[in-house]
């Protein structure tokens, strides 16, 4: 069974793209096994040497592990009701915040957030490299996350990502099961990319 869905969930590419991109996707069912910190780190160190605005590094992480129990819980409180049903099984929990503004001359930096998604994806398939598995969401209380963790002014918490190794579905509710298994699809390249201009209908 874990074989076969996971083999369901492999990305039906028109190129030879690399398998970690292949691969990756976006688990609910996370098994309980620690990822060791030292491991933990390293996805960290992957996400700093993502490109940014002027060098600016507007990411920031706030992560929670199971084994302080009481920061774990407090994370848990930022998730909205939908992703409570399944998050707390991963191991880990991590809240991203955006920083607002330019250090050096402190105007907003509208590239915040966008920078802040590389990091994340440098993240991402540094995890996958050693068979971690990310779920990013959006269902997050962000005033509840500005509370509880104390968040500076300039600082905009936007997304949770709950991070492990996959686990069995079965653990899971009954409509989150069937998403589980489920295959993948995404839009045609003809549909996200034009040549020369928008919406131009002919090909690369």
């Amino acid at each position: 069974m874990a074989s076969a869905y996971r083999d369901n969930k492999l990305a039906a590419t028109n190129y030879d793209i690399h398998d970690l991109i292949k691969k990756r996707w976006s688990p609910r069912a996370f098994s309980e096994k620690p990822i060791e910190p030292g491991l933990l780190r390293q996805l960290f160190d992957a996400a700093r040497w993502a490109p940014s605005s002027y060098n600016e590094q507007p990411w920031r992480f706030v992560v929670a592990t199971k084994n302080h129990q009481e920061e774990y819980d407090r994370m848990t409180q930022v998730l909205n009701k939908n992703n409570k049903r399944w998050a707390p099984n991963a191991p880990v929990l991590m809240l991203t915040l955006k920083k607002d503004q330019f250090d050096k001359n402190n105007t907003i930096n509208k590239h915040a957030a966008h920078d802040l998604g590389q990091a994340v994806s440098y993240m991402t398939f540094e995890a996958m490299r050693h068979n971690i598995y990310l779920h990013q969401m959006a269902g997050i209380l962000p005033d509840v996350a500005r509370e509880l963790f104390h968040i500076p002014e300039h600082y905009t918490p936007m997304t949770m990502i709950a991070a492990g190794y996959l686990g069995n579905p079965d653990m899971l509710p009954d409509d989150l099961q069937k998403k589980e298994v489920s295959g993948r699809s995404r839009l045609e390249i003809d549909e996200i990319v034009f040549r020369g201009q928008w919406d131009n209908p002919k090909r690369l």
